[in-house]
């Protein structure tokens, strides 16, 4: 028998700081498990009819903003606000799921029910049902290599990336002026988590203080620790070593982004021990980073989204409007 998933009520999530978006579901699959629900956020920035034709205006461009641990979609509130607010064209859909375990999407029962391979999974799944096209990829940390493989997978579907705070691990010497990986900071924090209980560490991932009900809202998907199975998971998932599952794919990863002609731009934060470094192996091994003009955002921890989510907007509203 199937087992079924844990589902956080509804009344978690009332009233949350910034963040008023409709919620949108739809199911995915997992071998043993019923149908698991998969919130997301869709907003458009597009006019229905073109005021002068009265025609119907085709997407343009799909944001996918993708999250990672231990956070949901509820990071990307201000980034979102300041898009639908900004002088962009019409044209320009923004989707922001919760991966599964995460906001307002059903919770596995265990730890050892997530997997790397799920992930990328599920994001397909996500993808071929809302058939979304013309893909600009935004992957901040396990958003990162989850959107990268399925880059890699559908090809076809993906316009631009742009990648924040994240890495690909491969297992293979860093290029020259670079600290080994995996260093302390990452090292210390899977052993952490494969033993916690809890955690709550958006705060101390970014360089602001942050509001007390702006933690709160990042606590809201989990009533208890029976909830954060796969936020605690997630970490241990990371391919650290040759043997690591997950590895391979990376690596296979990697050798289509040093063919690939999708534009790749990083935008890392000064202030992110977890991921430093990693935005110059990304501009010097992916093709379609060659000759794009990579950001630096300044006074920003991992969590840029919270620290510099106006200027992360900016960023992503440049890349949209460069080239085709």
């Amino acid at each position: 028998m199937k087992k079924k998933a844990l589902r956080t009520h509804d009344s978690r999530f009332r009233d949350l700081p910034g963040y008023p978006f409709r919620p949108h579901y739809l199911c995915v699959t997992h071998p043993d498990y019923k149908p698991l629900r998969l919130h997301f956020l869709d907003e458009k920035k597009l006019y229905e009819k073109n005021p002068a034709t009265h025609e119907s205006i085709t997407e343009k461009y799909t944001l996918l903003l993708l999250h990672g641990c231990p956070t949901w979609s509820y990071l990307y509130r201000n980034v979102i606000s300041t898009l639908l607010n900004a002088n962009l064209e019409a044209g320009i859909r923004i989707i922001a799921p919760d991966f599964i375990g995460c906001g307002k999407s059903d919770k596995l029962l265990e730890r050892s029910d997530y997997r790397y391979d799920f992930y990328v999974d599920t994001l397909k799944q996500f993808i071929e049902q809302l058939d979304l096209q013309r893909i600009v990829l935004i992957g901040q940390d396990w958003g990162g290599p989850i959107g990268l493989r399925v880059v890699r997978e559908m090809p076809q579907r993906f316009s631009k990336i742009l990648v924040t705070n994240t890495l690909l691990p491969n297992a293979e010497p860093p290029p020259h002026g670079v600290a080994p990986w995996p260093g302390d900071t990452i090292l210390n924090w899977v052993r952490y988590t494969q033993h916690a209980q809890d955690m709550q560490i958006v705060q101390g991932s970014c360089v602001k203080k942050l509001p007390a009900d702006v933690i709160a809202a990042y606590d809201a998907p989990f009533p208890d620790a029976a909830y954060k199975q796969g936020m605690l998971g997630w970490p241990a998932l990371i391919p650290l070593t040759e043997s690591s599952t997950g590895i391979e794919e990376n690596r296979n990863t990697w050798k289509f982004l040093e063919r690939s002609n999708i534009p790749l731009l990083t935008a890392f934060s000064d202030s992110d021990p977890s991921t430093a470094g990693w935005e110059i192996i990304f501009q010097q091994r992916a093709h379609g980073a060659k000759s794009q003009r990579h950001q630096k955002i300044l006074h920003a921890g991992h969590m840029v989204q919270e620290d510099k989510g106006d200027e992360l907007a900016l960023i992503i509203q440049n890349l949209l409007q460069t080239g085709n």
